[in-house]
């Protein structure tokens, strides 16, 4: 376990224990659900005032990996427009956090995918805003389930 402090980067470490984010919205402007290949999921919420992100939360059943990833792009995304989120890539998220396991790389693309399945739901309620009214939290916005 010792190895496991020592190899990490400090970035890494934060956001694989970080737990400020971690929660589920109630009425989110926008959620996207995304499940891996591996099993794991991230669900991410966002709340959005004049088309700029104001807050980020998640929630994961997934490894430490998976939420080391989840809070990156959450972090990344927070204080960001809708146009400039969706320019946050799968590799802003391992350079970020340095010393992702190459095994684990498929964990960044799962929470930026998630987030990309947030803003499209975002996007889709600017179109449609009454349907948000008829919103449930198994509904919107989900893939791979």
């Amino acid at each position: 376990m010792s190895d496991f402090w020592q190899t990490h980067s400090m970035h890494y470490l934060e956001m694989a224990f970080q737990t400020d984010r971690c929660e589920v919205l109630e009425n989110p402007d926008a959620r996207g659900r995304n499940k891996g290949v591996c099993g794991d999921t991230i669900e991410i919420f966002l709340t959005v005032t004049d088309d700029r992100i104001q807050w980020v939360s998640f929630d994961t059943d997934g490894c430490i990996s998976t939420r080391a990833c989840a809070n990156t792009v959450a972090m990344m995304a927070e204080g960001k427009t809708i146009a400039e989120a969706w320019k946050i890539t799968t590799e802003d998220v391992i350079a970020y956090l340095e010393t992702l396991p190459p095994e684990s790389t498929h964990c960044a693309e799962l929470a930026v995918g998630a987030l990309y399945l947030a803003l499209t739901d975002y996007q889709a309620g600017l179109k449609n805003p009454w349907k948000k009214i008829y919103r449930t939290k198994a509904g919107a916005g989900i893939r791979g389930d």
